[in-house]
Parts: C-alpha cells; structure tokens; sequence
C-alpha cells in the first residue's frame, strides 16, 4: 500500500463490511479476537489490534432502492421534465435553514457555477487555502482568475483568518474559505475582512454536511455556500452537489449558468447569459432525499465517536487531535484529523508510523499534499492565456507571494481517519487508540526497521 493515498481511494480502503451504528462502551484491553494491543507490532510479525473491517460506504437501504425505482419507471431522468430536484432543493434549503438551494452535476460544478455568478473572470483573485481538494483551486483557473493562497492554521488545518486581510488587493474578487473535515473555519473573522473590503464570502461546504458555526448552518453564512455530494461524502448519490443562499438573485444566476444561460423563465432558445451544462440528474435527487433520511443519526454517531476517540488520544504524547474554533458549535466529521509528532515517537517518520497503523487494522491517511507547490500551477500561469492576462512582473512576484510554511509543516504531520470509521460501536474508538499508543510504546523497534 503507499504511504500516501487520495481521500477517496482512502475511502474505500477502510472497509467493506456493513455500517454498525450502536455505541456500546468498552475498555481499551477488549480487543478483536486475536488482537494484541501490548506485543509485538505487527508490521514487526506482531499480531495486530484489529482484524475486522470498519464499516463500509455507501449504506443502502430499502428506500433508496424504491426512489430509484420510481425515477426509473416513471421515465422523467432530467430534472427539466421531473421533479425530484425540486423536492431535494426544498428539502436540502429547510435542513440548512437558508432560503434557496440549487442542485449541480457535483461539488466543482457548485463552485464554479457560484463563481461565474459573482462576476470572477479574467484579473480577478481569489483567497484560497493551500490546505483543500484540488477543485477549489481548479475553479478559480477555469475563471482564468489567479488563486491567492494564505497559509493554514496547523491547530485547525483550516485557513488562517488572520491572515487573510493582508493577502488583499484591489483585484481581489472573493474569499473562498473551505470548512475542511466538516469543521469549521473562522467565519466570524473571514466575514469581518469580506465585509471591511466589500469581498463576497463564498464557503467551500463541500465536506460540512450538517457542521455548524454559532448554531447555523455551514454554508449559510456567506454570499453562497456549497456542497458535495460525491461518494465519499457523508451525504452522497454518487457524483452531486449544491448551492445554497438566502439571496435569491445569486441563485437565479446560478441557476441560468448552470442551465446553459437559460434562467427558470426562459422560454424555448431564449438565453439570459452564457453558461454549462452542470444540471443533476432526477436519478441522484432520489438518492439524495433518500439518503437524508438517516443522515442525522449518522451524523450524531460520528460527533459522539471523535468526542470520545479525541480525549482517547488526547492522552498519547505526539498526537494532537485537531482543535475546532470556540464558534465551531458542530463538526460533521468527514475527516477525522490529528498531527503526528515524530519527536514523541522516537523519531519514526509518519510514513512509518502510518504504515504500522495500516498493520494494526486501522488505515490511515498522510492527507493533502501544499497545493500552492503544485507543479501544474507553473505550467498553467506560464500559459498562453494568463501571459496574455496578467503582467509578466505580477505573475513572478506570485510565486513569493504564496509561501505557506505553516502548511508545509502541516502536510508532514498531518494524519486522517475517514468518516466511515466513526460509523461503528465505541469500541472501535479503542481499538484506534490502542493501536495509536501500541506505537508509541514501541517506538524505539519502528526506527531500527
């Protein structure tokens, strides 16, 4: 297995056993049978912690055969002709407490559709993070405008509100902030900069199902928010997402461009803007709205296991449990997220430490890689296009502009669990623990590997 793997081959690796939802107490020595969590590691001949697999992804229920069913048989597929996206739309609008929600082909077609809609094009900027899935940056190229990293708060693995005003100019377009894991970034600073500079907010949600800030919705706060609804997500159809608002002219544009320019009321080949193709399908609303069905039991099941598995290794020197933002009032917990010091472990590197956790039954992820080192940045901003665009001095000077040491650090400590593997009993959250200090007791025999 590699050290590092993407967040959705990471998935599907964890498991392909049924979802256990109970929530028995047990003690760290009860292990699986078989297990060991004192001897020998397992990478080292050692048996390990953990036999069984974690629960598996995507659960499927009775219901969601029938939704499907019917799409089927009733023979309207585009959410032209039918009207499960309507109802998913209404739906998914009262469960994030806002007052519009526009469904897209997925998660990169809400931000780029959101984006065209605030007007970033050709020498706009935009504030990213380094520390996100590839999309929030692809987004930003697609509109031809230049993305703007500010660096990571490691506590977190969110953006640095703090720092975010000083990567300001009069070109900037919009903030893009993204809640990482499901936990929240600070959106009461970031809206304050948004606001002071008159810079729309726009939450990259796409990991947040349900997460919260001071009570509200994920999403709910800024300009638009949005969300995806891809296999790995803890809402999921598949491929999927969505745009929510409270500001329904936003919507309509949403709605026009990711309706080929052809807003709700147009009429035959009349066209209010340009635009894509980015429509969802009546086939994944269905899913969706049967999906949503459990989604919040999910949900408490995973905030109860990583309130427990977090004061577990709380206790291990060298794990450091992500720390969630006072106004952090619920984590959807698509990621579970720690740092590994290796100076607590005698010095093991976290490619070995991850790989003995994958021995011990638990796998384990080296999560992103700094997206501003990306080699395909230099060969997009070397384009023809953004040559043509941007001042041969703006786009040197772009490159020092957007050092994040912070994230550097980040990205050699950081170590992830999906969200599956919050899923199961307690005793789960044990068996992760004991592997963790099984680990650390054995530090010393990793090394000499």
């Amino acid at each position: 297995m590699r050290n590092a793997l993407n967040r959705r081959g990471f998935l599907q690796q964890t498991s392909a056993s049924a979802v256990g939802l109970s929530l028995g107490a047990s003690a760290v020595a009860q292990q699986t049978p078989g297990g060991d969590a004192k001897g020998t590691l397992a990478v080292l001949g050692g048996k390990p912690v953990r036999t069984a697999a974690f629960p598996g992804w995507p659960v499927v229920k009775e219901n969601d055969r029938d939704g499907w069913q019917k799409v089927l048989d009733e023979g309207h597929w585009c959410r032209l002709d039918g009207n499960y996206a309507n109802s998913f739309e209404k739906a998914y609008a009262e469960l994030t407490g806002t007052k519009h929600c526009l469904v897209t082909a997925n998660g990169t077609s809400a931000l780029f559709t959101s984006l065209n809609a605030l007007g970033v094009g050709p020498g706009d900027e935009v504030i990213v993070p380094p520390y996100t899935f590839v999309a929030t940056i692809n987004v930003v190229l697609l509109n031809y405008a230049l993305p703007v990293f500010v660096d990571s708060d490691r506590e977190t693995s969110q953006i640095d509100a703090a720092k975010i005003e000083a990567a300001i100019s009069p070109r900037t377009r919009c903030i893009l902030p993204v809640h990482l894991g499901g936990s929240a970034a600070d959106i009461d600073a970031i809206l304050a900069v948004g606001k002071k500079h008159s810079v729309p907010v726009l939450e990259d949600a796409c990991q947040a199902h349900l997460g919260e800030w001071r009570g509200r919705k994920l999403g709910a706060w800024g300009a638009g928010g949005c969300f995806s609804f891809q296999a790995s997500k803890n809402l999921n159809s598949g491929e999927g997402g969505a745009i929510i608002s409270d500001d329904g002219d936003f919507i309509e544009r949403c709605y026009a461009f990711h309706n080929n320019g052809r807003g709700r009321r147009s009429g035959g080949f009349s066209y209010a803007a340009g635009g894509a193709n980015l429509r969802m399908t009546e086939f994944q609303a269905a899913l969706l709205l049967s999906q949503m069905a459990r989604v919040e039991e999910q949900s408490r099941t995973r905030e109860e296991n990583a309130k427990y598995l977090t004061k577990l290794l709380g206790e291990i020197p060298g794990i450091r449990p992500a720390k969630m933002y006072d106004g952090c009032t619920r984590n959807a917990y698509h990621l579970y997220m720690f740092r590994y010091d290796k100076t607590a472990f005698a010095g093991a590197s976290r490619e070995q430490f991850l790989k003995a956790l994958r021995a011990e039954g638990i796998p384990g992820s080296g999560g992103y890689s700094p997206l501003n080192k990306q080699p395909f940045l230099k060969e997009t901003l070397g384009s023809r296009a953004y040559n043509a665009i941007y001042p041969a001095e703006r786009l040197a000077s772009w490159w020092e502009q957007n050092r994040c040491p912070e994230n550097d650090r980040l990205c050699d400590e950081a170590v992830w669990l999906t969200q599956t593997m919050l899923l199961g009993p307690r005793s789960d959250m044990d068996e992760i623990a004991a592997a963790v200090r099984k680990i650390h007791d054995n530090a010393a025999a990793l090394v000499k590997v």
